[in-house]
């Protein structure tokens, strides 16, 4: 009686142990292994954004100041007048999160924003306020989806605000372009979609993973060797009794 009353206590003893063991490593994620995203990290899609909203200020400024001039509609003149003195406003915005974030912005358009500059000071009355409109519309629709999919998913609270924002401008310029009358909806180039089902599923659950949303295979494998370990000293124990 008196071998089983201590093989029992002992059994115990290693029971509440092994316990605690596995208790204090489902806890790691939070306390050691996680290692979450900090608030100033940026992901390549923060950088999209932050670089996207700058370069369409730095060319549809311009376009919206000819606009207010070679416009041939009185609708147009006003629309571009607007956009470029809101590009103003949300140009000052990027800037300032840029240097709140230390990242460098680009200073000029790219390759094709100043081919479209470059259609636009070549056109003239209607044709001009055809190709203005086009190319704003299909731009800001382009951003569009971006902003959203940042502001959905960033772990940065700068980036977060001047999604935000820039949220806000872009859905006013494209409603003041479509009351020009001018945009042709079936020529706007189709919204990128993320994959569906699996491979969307799969992509999902790899970036839970790496940012540490739930049990990784790390905590997996430490509890099991935990368990193995106090395992066998507990038999150890039990045989040598």
């Amino acid at each position: 009686m008196a071998t089983a009353r201590s093989w029992g206590k002992a059994t115990r003893r290693t029971a509440a142990a092994l316990v605690g063991f596995v208790a204090g490593l489902l806890l790691m994620p939070a306390a050691g292994l996680a290692a979450p995203a900090g608030p100033t990290q940026l992901g390549a899609s923060d950088m999209a954004l932050l670089n996207g909203v700058r370069l369409a200020g730095l060319w549809e400024m311009p376009a919206g100041q000819m606009a207010s001039e070679k416009g041939s509609k009185a609708e147009v003149r006003k629309v571009g007048a607007e956009i470029a003195a809101q590009h103003y406003e949300l140009d000052q915005l990027v800037v300032e999160a840029a240097n709140k974030l230390g990242v460098q912005l680009p200073t000029e358009p790219n390759a094709q924003q100043k081919g479209w500059l470059d259609e636009m000071k070549n056109a003239s009355g209607a044709r001009f306020d055809r190709i203005f409109v086009d190319r704003l519309r299909a731009a800001h629709g382009a951003i569009f989806p971006v902003i959203g999919a940042v502001r959905a998913g960033t772990r940065n609270d700068i980036v977060r605000k001047l999604a935000e924002q820039a949220n806000g401008y872009v859905m006013n310029h494209m409603s003041m372009l479509e009351s020009t009358g001018l945009v042709r909806y079936a020529e706007l180039p189709p919204v990128a979609l993320p994959a569906p089902q699996e491979e969307g599923l799969v992509a999902a659950a790899r970036a839970n993973a790496e940012f540490g949303t739930g049990l990784n295979t790390t905590v997996i494998w430490a509890v099991l060797l935990g368990a193995l370990t106090l395992g066998s000293i507990a038999t150890v124990r039990l045989v040598r009794r």
